[in-house]
């Protein structure tokens, strides 16, 4: 089975959706399978006085402003939908709230995501199994008992899935943080496939997970690491993701 290679665009389009198809195009000319984006209802996800706080961005002084800001609607999701029907590629994304799992669920994707964040919210969990999609489930800041309920869960709901070994800074500063050895703990430990989902610079952890036998890779894409966002410093330029996608299947085979 070859790796499945996910492009995260996330929230690096910055609200644009010239830069989104942009970004689109990037994955599907670096051969990648899927691109993944974040869903949001931010009066769900945070508080009013994180909202009404401070915060300089483009779109304004408030942290409200800024969430909306890089949120897309429906909208633009109905057009990335066909943008990447046009290009043959598939898209899903990490729902951070059960308003957002219900908005995605009338894309009939092939995927669902599982972020970090969300590992500890049942009502979420079982929202997403009951799908019955393959689900990429991400371990960053869990301990393994924790993963393991999830893990339970998802297999008493028989939905497909497999977890992604994940370090939660932005940018991983410290190659030793990387504890790829992980991986293997995982699949050892639960029987399962698992990928992994990288917030570094650079690729040759990357390419490590890689011959560690992974089943899918997830890194944050941007045009230009210098953007305006918060994960512009941990994702991968346009040559550097074609030279990842391209060493990693070449990584597969040579395994």
């Amino acid at each position: 089975m070859s790796i499945i290679t996910i492009a995260e665009i996330g929230i690096n389009h910055n609200g644009d959706m010239s830069i989104c198809k942009k970004l689109i195009d990037v994955a599907v000319n670096a051969g990648c399978d899927a691109v993944k984006f974040q869903k949001r209802d931010i009066n769900k996800v945070y508080s009013q006085e994180f909202l009404d706080s401070h915060r300089e961005s483009p779109w304004g002084t408030t942290q409200r402003e800024q969430k909306a800001g890089l949120e897309l609607g429906e909208d633009e999701y109905k057009e990335i939908d066909k943008y990447c029907k046009d290009k043959c590629i598939e898209w899903f994304a990490s729902a951070w709230d059960l308003n957002s799992q219900k908005f995605l669920q009338q894309f009939k994707l092939k995927y669902n995501k599982i972020a970090s964040a969300m590992i500890v919210d049942e009502k979420h969990l079982k929202l997403v199994a009951s799908e019955g999609l393959h689900t990429f489930i991400s371990t960053g800041m869990h301990t393994l008992e924790e993963i393991g309920i999830v893990v339970d869960l998802f297999r008493k709901k028989n939905c497909p899935f497999e977890l992604m070994h994940c370090v939660s800074t932005y940018p991983m500063e410290n190659y030793k943080d990387a504890n790829l050895n992980v991986i293997k703990t995982l699949r050892n430990r639960y029987n399962c496939d698992v990928g992994y989902s990288g917030h570094e610079t650079g690729l040759a952890i990357s390419y490590g997970a890689t011959a560690l036998g992974i089943t899918s890779l997830e890194r944050h894409i941007t045009l230009n690491r210098a953007l305006y966002g918060s994960d512009q410093s941990a994702s991968v330029e346009p040559n550097g993701f074609r030279n990842l996608v391209d060493a990693c299947q070449k990584i597969q085979e040579a395994m």
